[in-house]
């Protein structure tokens, strides 16, 4: 069984991105400079924001957070997207999701400009990245496909089924690995949480993408013998003997799955470094385009 270690990955690409940004620096050219906006209070939101401040500092990019009390007004924070779009410093930034329920989280992702939508959720990202034109991805899915690919994990012809919808995950890299590229080719089906008898599909997936944010959601016995499984949950359950209080885990059973199939994600340590660094892999590109 291989362990696909998106935490070894993630440090060796950042790595790789440590020294483009100092060409571009000893060229005389400014560091990239992104952003990210955090309303609320959110620990989940606020752990993932700080994560990508100290990420983005270490391989030599500015990184700027701006903070603002969940009672901010649907109109300030509109005001806060046009003034990052239009601040020529910065090369892209993300909004943090969710967001306050009395704002609508579609007007903001869609006032940002697309050519600095790092998160790649703009409908015109989005758009592109279907008909496979360059594109900023979403952050998640793009890193899955940088781990299928850095590991060799072979995807042409192969049957794939994504557990999870969303427009955050589950639907964008439903796509990616459709298309016809590398990695890519799959034959793909997508469930969701009204799809019947799931466990009969997943048990004939070669590769099994979970995102349906259900706490050990995949047993062995939803998975095919030697299997590439890809869990995207994080759920934080009560632990003690942790100086935190809590440890992490995912939505596939690890212990269980890890004994049947042939390379998983652990969590922590898989899916979740390796969207961290293609956020700063889109920041790059932003700056070259």
């Amino acid at each position: 069984m291989t362990l696909l270690d998106g935490k070894e990955l993630a440090s060796k690409i950042k790595a790789e991105i440590t020294k483009e940004v100092a060409t571009m620096i000893d060229r005389g050219e400014k560091a990239p400079h992104l952003a990210a906006v955090l309303v609320g209070e959110d620990p989940a939101s606020q752990t993932y924001v700080n994560s990508k401040e100290k990420n983005s500092r270490e391989v030599g990019m500015i990184s700027s957070v701006y903070r603002y009390p969940a009672s901010i007004s649907e109109r300030e924070l509109l005001e806060v997207v046009d003034f990052l779009n239009e601040d020529g410093e910065i090369d892209g930034f993300i909004v943090q999701l969710p967001l306050p329920r009395h704002i609508d989280e579609q007007k903001v992702i869609e006032r940002i400009l697309p050519s600095k939508d790092i998160d790649g959720f703009h409908p015109v990202n989005l758009g592109r990245m279907m008909l496979g034109l360059p594109a900023f991805l979403p952050a998640t899915p793009m890193g899955i496909m940088t781990l299928l690919e850095r590991y060799g994990v072979e995807t042409k012809g192969k049957y794939c089924v994504v557990l999870g919808r969303s427009h955050i995950v589950g639907t964008p890299v439903s796509i990616l690995l459709s298309r016809k590229a590398s990695p890519g080719n799959c034959t793909v089906t997508l469930c969701h949480s009204l799809t019947t008898d799931i466990p009969k599909i997943t048990r004939e997936a070669d590769i099994l993408v979970v995102a349906m944010g259900k706490q050990h959601f995949v047993g062995a016995g939803m998975v095919k013998k030697d299997a590439v499984v890809i869990d995207v949950g994080m759920h934080r359950i009560p632990d003690e003997t942790k100086k935190s209080g809590f440890r992490l885990t995912g939505d596939v059973d690890f212990d269980a799955v890890a004994r049947k199939c042939s390379a998983i994600t652990p969590v922590p340590g898989g899916v979740g470094p390796m969207t961290i660094v293609s956020l700063l892999q889109n920041t790059l590109k932003a700056v070259t385009r």
